[in-house]
């Protein structure tokens, strides 16, 4: 008897919608959850080189927590490219004025780093507040 490794189609992908609410979540446990539901992790037709994964919904985004001092203590760097372009800002800054933000950008770095993970970063949908505009897809409540 032949055994052979399966191998999913882009034909065959099948997503589904999950709901996160961030109220009083850790940013990091959080951001770690949500790159599986996007890359596909958690089902068992996961295919490394398919974007197989699934879209996910966080609401209540500016409630999210962190530990430790990470708040002025982590930073996030951006450079123009120019002499003298480096930015510098604070995790606490970041959630001050734009919380969806920090969520983006810890999932981001938790993904591949070509096409694939680009195409996957597409199906996260962030929202201050505890209202989404995704409710006619139903979204399954998804826990840590």
């Amino acid at each position: 008897m032949k055994k052979y490794t399966f191998m999913q189609r882009k034909e065959d992908v099948v997503r589904d919608w999950y709901h996160y609410d961030a109220q009083g979540q850790i940013l990091g446990r959080l951001a770690a959850d949500i790159a599986k539901k996007l890359m596909g992790k958690n089902k068992v037709t996961y295919t490394p080189h398919i974007d197989g994964g699934d879209f996910v919904v966080v609401t209540n985004i500016e409630l999210i927590a962190v530990t430790g001092k990470k708040l002025t203590d982590k930073k996030y760097y951006n450079h123009s490219g120019f002499p003298g372009g480096l930015k510098e800002r604070t995790l606490g800054e970041i959630l001050e004025k734009r919380p969806e933000e920090a969520l983006m950008l810890a999932v981001r770095r938790m993904l591949p780093k070509n096409k694939l993970g680009a195409d996957q970063l597409t199906r996260l949908r962030v929202f201050v507040g505890a209202e989404h505009t995704h409710t006619a897809q139903k979204p399954a409540k998804a826990a840590l």
